[in-house]
C-alpha cells in the first residue's frame, strides 16, 4: 500500500475523532480558510455560514464511521473518496445518514492537508 493511501487513512481517522466528540474547533481545523461543504445536498457553503452549519450539526451528538475507498495524490492536492455513515441520536431509533463522499484536500505550507471541498453526497449511495 502506497504512502499516501495510509496518510490519507490517518486523516480520515483524525477527522472522524474529532467529528465524533463533537470538537468543533478541532473539526474546523481540517477545512481550508475558504473551503467549500456540502453538508445538505445541492446548498454548498462557505465562509461563517460554513462554520455555523457545522458548529450547530455537531450539536446534535452525531457519530460518523468513514472508510477510505480511494485516494489519488499529486502534489499538494488529494482526491479522496470515503464511504460514511452517520447516526444522529433522537428520542426513538437514530437517525441514519449515509452516502459516498467526494473530497478535495490541499497540503498547506504547515505539510497538513485540509478539506478545500468537503462533498459527502458526491456521489449516490
Amino acid at each position: 500500500m502506497s504512502d499516501h493511501v495510509e496518510t490519507m487513512k490517518k486523516h480520515l481517522a483524525r477527522y472522524a475523532d474529532a467529528f465524533n466528540s463533537g470538537d468543533f474547533e478541532t473539526m474546523d481545523a481540517f477545512y481550508t480558510e475558504e473551503a467549500v461543504a456540502v453538508w445538505e445536498p445541492g446548498k454548498p457553503l462557505t465562509g461563517q455560514a460554513r462554520r455555523d452549519f457545522q458548529r450547530e450539526y455537531l450539536r446534535r451528538e452525531p457519530k460518523m464511521t468513514a472508510t477510505l475507498r480511494e485516494s489519488f495524490v499529486t502534489d499538494d492536492t488529494a482526491l479522496l473518496i470515503v464511504d460514511w455513515v452517520i447516526e444522529i441520536p433522537t428520542d426513538g431509533a437514530p437517525e441514519r445518514e449515509q452516502g459516498v463522499g467526494v473530497d478535495v484536500l490541499r497540503l498547506g505550507d504547515d505539510g497538513v492537508w485540509r478539506y478545500a471541498v468537503d462533498e459527502p453526497f458526491g456521489q449516490e449511495s
